[in-house]
């Protein structure tokens, strides 16, 4: 399992090291046992939450010790929910973990609200929301502008931030609301919706951009990306696609052999 799982080899690769059937090597693995998780203590944490997907009927949620990039609970899903990540935050809490604050994407913010929790949004995820708004090279001197007040978020102070993107709207704002008339239906629409969206995107975030100053304040080590996270899901898909054509069941304990063994460095 370990050479499956860790070593990365395929069926076939296995069958030529051990010079057993396919069909053998398959039989092998289904039956082998899955990996407990070494028992984690609980403690202190800040929560770095995400899901993904690997097909229509196969994703992950997962909350992960954002500091130590450990799995702390994970859940098999076919639909990405807040109620399903509250639950599991809850679970958490009820096993004795107290939970300091939370990173993620601008999906889950209400989550803070809820369980009355610090929350930041990843700054990587905003900066990807105003990028697919405006591209990785906007013609426009406003989008210009914007992108690059975007780029320079994980390297400027609150206070620097909002002062520029404040500065940003009063010079755009007239720009922002300039509309265009639809020859057939005489209608009106917004005629830079994207730039609008983009920057609606950074006002709505804004309170939750820079939790991780305050929180740093009080002497708690809390990021400003869910990078633990997206990491741990880049090398989680390179593994299970190398395992291309799996049965629904095969992939799910490849899957659940990953995840077990990332819990075992707290």
């Amino acid at each position: 399992m370990s050479d499956y799982v860790f070593g990365k080899q395929t069926y076939q690769q296995l069958k030529q090291k051990y010079q057993l059937s396919i069909n053998t090597i398959r039989k092998a693995l289904d039956t082998a046992v899955k990996a407990s998780a070494s028992i984690i203590k609980p403690g202190r944490v800040v929560l770095g939450i995400d899901g993904t997907f690997f097909s229509k009927e196969l994703g992950i949620i997962l909350l992960r010790g954002a500091i130590k990039g450990v799995n702390l609970w994970w859940c098999f899903v076919t639909t990405e929910s807040t109620d399903t990540y509250l639950y599991g935050i809850k679970k958490l809490q009820s096993r004795g973990w107290q939970v300091l604050g939370i990173v993620c994407d601008g999906k889950n913010l209400s989550l803070g609200e809820k369980l009355n929790l610090p929350i930041q949004m990843c700054h990587f995820h905003q900066k990807l929301i105003v990028q697919r708004y405006l591209t990785t090279k906007p013609n426009l001197e406003a989008s210009i502008r914007l992108k690059q007040l975007s780029d320079l978020l994980t390297r400027l102070d609150e206070k620097t931030f909002t002062f520029l993107l404040d500065s940003w709207y009063q010079r755009w704002d007239g720009f922002l609301k300039e509309k265009t008339t639809n020859p057939f239906t005489k209608r009106k629409f917004f005629t830079h919706k994207r730039l609008r969206s983009a920057y609606r995107s950074l006002k709505r975030n804004l309170p939750f951009l820079f939790t991780f100053e305050y929180q740093r304040k009080l002497g708690i080590n809390f990021p400003n990306t869910n990078n633990s996270t997206e990491g741990f899901f880049s090398n989680l898909k390179k593994k299970v696609n190398l395992h291309q054509g799996l049965k629904l069941y095969r992939k799910v304990k490849l899957i659940q052999q990953i995840l077990m063994q990332k819990t075992s460095r707290f």
